[in-house]
């Protein structure tokens, strides 16, 4: 495994952190009230009823952890900071461990332990590994699976149909409506500005426009396997299309072959991915 390699997209899509932050609560609160790892039957002397009452509130709170994680990384991942995945598994640790010191807290605190502080931790951290690593394992393999299914749904659709329209790429606006679909070879590139995405494009040998109220990110999302990539924050290139990068003292350019000539700027935060889709190093 690479763990320099990023992280996929679809462990940090909204969706997704909604999923399996309910799925670990869940999980958490089962595993719990049956395993009794904390030996939690022996906080309250009360009914089961009462008991599994109780213990949700407690498990509930502790997982606020993973729900305050996972808002932060969101938001990192939104602000197109890269997560490798030697990062993400380090993330996944001080989880554990910022959950485990708040249960050891818990018991210090209101359940009068009488065990050390750290002979507590180590035990809490054994089993909040378990409480936190089973499901999000489980939700990571289905998320993947998920993600593989879209594609091969992408992929089989975009090759139905009749055999000119095979190398055509529809573009839907923010509702899903397909609103232009174009021949990929005809394709320049994408330019969003505010809640809109223009789409340029040759028609009769000459440049041509469409706009498109979408956002960018929705559109790279649905683009798949086809030969655009994103270079900018307001810039996705047909790389097909792209016969020259130049380094500039204001950065990296791209020029593109079309009736009039294009140039197209690379941001710091997409110059990595632009030269390895060129098979080429920084």
């Amino acid at each position: 495994m690479d763990l320099s390699k990023q992280i996929p997209a679809y462990l940090t899509e909204k969706r997704n952190i909604i999923r399996m932050i309910f799925f670990t609560a869940g999980f958490a609160l089962v595993f719990i009230n049956i395993y009794s790892p904390f030996d939690i039957s022996s906080w309250f002397k009360v009914t089961k009823l009462q008991l599994l009452f109780y213990s949700s509130l407690v498990i509930l709170t502790g997982v606020l952890v993973v729900v305050i994680s996972r808002i932060i990384l969101y938001h990192v991942i939104k602000r197109k900071i890269k997560v490798s995945l030697g990062n993400y598994f380090i993330w996944i640790a001080a989880e554990v461990f910022s959950m485990s010191m708040f249960y050891v807290i818990y018991e210090l605190t209101f359940l009068n332990e009488t065990r050390s502080f750290w002979d507590l931790y180590k035990l809490s951290i054994q089993n909040t590994a378990l409480v936190l690593l089973l499901p999000y394992s489980i939700s990571w393999l289905y998320f993947s699976w998920i993600d593989k299914n879209r594609q091969l749904e992408k992929l089989s659709s975009s090759s139905e149909g009749l055999p000119e329209l095979k190398d055509m790429l529809p573009f839907k606006d923010e509702k899903g409506v397909m609103r232009i679909s174009v021949k990929t070879s005809d394709l320049l590139y994408l330019q969003a500005a505010d809640n809109y995405v223009t789409i340029f494009y040759i028609y009769q040998q000459k440049q041509a426009k469409y706009m498109l109220r979408a956002s960018l990110k929705q559109i790279e999302s649905e683009l798949g396997y086809s030969p655009f990539i994103r270079c900018h924050r307001s810039y996705m290139v047909n790389f097909e299309k792209v016969k020259i990068i130049r380094r500039e003292k204001d950065g990296l350019k791209l020029e593109l072959e079309a009736p009039v000539p294009l140039e197209i700027p690379v941001s710091k935060t997409y110059m990595e991915e632009v030269f390895k889709a060129f098979g080429h190093d920084l």
